[in-house]
């Protein structure tokens, strides 16, 4: 591997998005990621459409850069193996709730004992340190707890879900740059040490760095939530064949804007003079907006707008981004070949690294994949694998293939 993080070992026993897609950006950089899966496998093997069971979509695209070992703790010898994985971890990463670690044994004051190097991320819905510390989670639930949906009844007049897990990837990427901050102060110190990502707290730290506006004070100087966010016309613009996103923001482009589109005397309006009038107006001035993209083809604003230093950009369907000339340009989307599931597109790492890139050198693994692989690795003898293998202990890729369900969507 390659990478920023390359001889970085990363365990990781987790499922469904935020631990996963966590873990496959450490692989991007780098890290040799090692994927801990029940007999079943991770519960996304069977979500989206598939070639063969268990290699399902969602799993696909949040898995790639990883090695897959069954383990079933609950047969003797499982957690010895475990163990004997850990010794030389890095780093280890897991999204169940902290009960159920300590219930098997596998919570950060053992494996501290194992290993006092190791940094233990933990990564589930709420803090250990509060009432709701005992709760399960999954995005929606986050979304809901975290203000997220009553947003949406704020200008949709009813509370919504974000249509994408914004809860589980804003938690994923918390983990990641938690980790990489540990292993930095690990570099310095030679200290390990158990780092906590609830996605509770983590989501409304995101959902109010903008939305705690009056609140910020105490006593409050208002209520809560960011004025121009607020605003049920924010939305692109409908053109006379489709629509585009266009944002005359700043002072500088809400002029540049009004020359552009032949309506000088918006610029001097005192409803639209400045950001903060136009902040305090923002319904009208979305209005104001729409009014004027109505009147042409989004081709034609493209083309006045092109040179005008305003932010605008086409909008995109999903469909439109597999040909976006943009992402084509820079070589985003790549293509490996899988040798079980064929051809799969897949999303690039999205940080540029000049003397370290990142990259895709492996596909997602099948269930089991490199169990006998990474048990040789760490330590174990062909009878002692065979022992597990043979008592389900741990479960080789063939063994496993009649565990994993048969896919849906």
């Amino acid at each position: 591997m390659s990478g920023p993080l390359a001889g970085v070992k990363v365990v990781e026993m987790t499922s469904v998005v935020l631990g996963p897609w966590a873990c496959q950006m450490l692989a991007d950089m780098g890290a040799d990621v090692i994927k801990i899966e029940q007999p079943r496998g991770d519960s996304n093997r069977s979500l989206g459409a598939s070639n063969n069971p268990g290699m399902a979509a969602l799993y696909l695209t949040c898995n790639r850069n990883k090695r897959s070992i069954v383990l079933d703790l609950r047969i003797a010898g499982a957690k010895e193996a475990f163990f004997a994985l850990i010794k030389d971890a890095d780093v280890f990463v897991h999204n169940n709730r902290p009960q159920v670690m300590t219930k098997l044994g596998l919570d950060y004051a053992d494996l501290k004992t194992i290993n006092p190097r190791l940094i233990y991320c933990g990564a589930y819905g709420y803090s250990k340190r509060g009432p709701y510390g005992r709760l399960g989670a999954l995005d929606d639930s986050i979304q809901a707890a975290s203000g997220i949906a009553m947003l949406n009844e704020m200008v949709l007049g009813e509370p919504r879900y974000l249509p994408t897990v914004v809860a589980d990837k804003t938690t994923a990427i918390t983990v990641v740059y938690g980790v990489l901050a540990a292993l930095f102060h690990r570099e310095r110190t030679g200290e390990g040490q158990e780092l906590e990502v609830p996605m509770f707290e983590t989501m409304v730290n995101f959902v109010m760095a903008e939305h705690l506006w009056g609140m910020t004070f105490e006593p409050p100087k208002g209520k809560p939530g960011y004025t121009r966010l607020m605003s049920k016309d924010r939305k692109p613009y409908k053109t006379l064949d489709g629509y585009i996103a266009v944002l005359p923001y700043l002072d500088a482009h809400w002029v540049k804007f009004c020359q552009v589109v032949g309506r000088p005397e918006l610029a001097a309006d005192e409803r639209f003079r400045t950001l903060a009038d136009r902040v305090r107006n923002i319904d009208l001035t979305n209005r104001t907006t729409a009014e004027i993209m109505a009147t042409r083809t989004t081709a034609d604003w493209l083309s006045e707008l092109e040179n005008s230093g305003i932010p605008h950009i086409v909008v995109n369907t999903l469909e439109d981004l597999a040909t976006d000339p943009h992402l084509q340009a820079t070589g985003f989307w790549q293509f490996v070949d899988h040798p079980s599931e064929g051809r799969l597109r897949m999303p690039s790492f999205p940080v540029n690294f000049s003397a370290t890139p990142a990259s895709i050198d492996r596909p997602a693994p099948r269930l089991g994949e490199h169990t006998e692989e990474l048990l040789r690795q760490a330590g174990l003898s062909d009878d002692d694998i065979a022992v597990l293998t043979q008592s389900g202990a741990a479960l080789t890729a063939e063994q496993a293939a009649k565990s994993v369900g048969t896919g849906g969507d």
